[in-house]
């Protein structure tokens, strides 16, 4: 598991590292920062998202094998499964606010 983070860690830093110095034809009016604001609203977003899918596999096991020991505990399961998606939820509010600016 560590050995995957550490190899998406790898690709993201090469790509982001490798666009910086790319050269394109720009439009009358198309800034780097229109372009950096895109760059920045996705890794907002896509880290949130990924943070969010993690939690949710590691809280959402433990809450089955609660569910299944106890059912009378299924509230308290989904206040926190529901804790774990606003995470996501920031992130689609950041990267609206990063787009909106």
């Amino acid at each position: 598991m560590k050995s995957i983070v550490m190899l998406l860690l790898a690709a993201a830093a090469i790509s982001i590292l490798g666009s910086t110095g790319v050269a394109f034809a720009a439009e009358d009016g198309a800034s780097s920062g229109d372009s950096m604001k895109l760059l920045g609203a996705g890794i907002a977003f896509g880290m949130a998202a990924l943070g969010a899918g993690l939690g949710l596999g590691q809280v959402g096991a433990a809450g089955l094998a609660v569910i299944s020991e106890n059912p009378a505990l299924q509230s308290k399961v989904f206040i926190f499964v529901g804790m774990v998606e606003s995470i996501a939820i920031y992130g689609i509010v950041m990267m609206f606010i990063i787009l909106g600016q």
